[in-house]
């Protein structure tokens, strides 16, 4: 059963998907910063990239590392822009120097965790909370140590209520990329800061964007 994890809005926020990156502003390029923190899981720290990227917000510091090579297959959602992650791939993982806010206005305490794909549910009741159903769900470093692991919704959202300490998982939107330069960084008219890269794959490059600061309209 795919859990909720978005609270509803009071009004749609988006007449199309793209419609916050139409106008958005090119920010600083993300800094390129060394090996993931040697505390990771020996598994999940071998399946990253060897160098990430260090991406400035108004909270603070966010470094992130990709997977690699992200395993890739059908996605049996609909109306997803990421097609071909199936839900709880790993996609990469993300440190927060000091405290942030999910996507949702959750805190989020300052630490490491890793990001996997997860959809939004489609029903009446999350219509307009997000821009798109893609988002990454954040999972306590330390509560994640395979990268191969795969989670039904239920268990995947327990995970991320672990790093939340509420009722609700702690969720990033995933957008289109605005940016054909990457890696990028850039906020959108809702002073979303975005970061955009590309995931390797067995196919090819996947262009990836995510709100890594900023929260959906209240």
């Amino acid at each position: 059963m795919r859990r909720n994890f978005l609270l509803p809005v009071a009004a749609l926020l988006f007449a199309f998907p793209n419609f916050a990156l139409a106008q958005a502003n090119s920010g600083p390029k993300p800094e390129s910063i060394g090996a993931p923190a040697a505390t990771l899981a020996a598994p999940i720290r071998k399946a990253l990239e060897p160098r990430g990227c260090r991406v400035p917000t108004p909270d603070g510091p966010v470094d992130l590392w990709l997977r690699a090579e992200v395993p890739t297959g059908k996605n049996p959602e609909t109306g997803v822009i990421y097609d071909k992650l199936a839900p709880s791939t790993l996609v990469g993982v993300i440190t927060f120097a000091k405290d942030s806010k999910d996507y949702k206005g959750q805190r989020i305490a300052a630490g490491t965790y890793t990001m996997r794909y997860e959809v939004q549910p489609d029903n009446g009741d999350h219509l307009g909370t997000a821009p798109t159903r893609d988002f990454v769900l954040l999972v306590p470093a330390s509560s994640d140590p395979d990268p191969n692991a795969i989670y039904d919704s239920d268990k995947l959202v327990g995970l991320s209520k672990v790093g939340s300490g509420t009722k609700h998982p702690l969720p990033l939107n995933l957008l289109s990329p605005e940016s054909k330069s990457l890696p990028a960084v850039y906020s959108d008219q809702e002073g979303h800061t975005i970061f955009a890269a590309s995931l390797r794959t067995a196919a090819g490059q996947m262009p990836i964007a995510i709100v890594v600061n900023g929260t959906a309209a209240q």
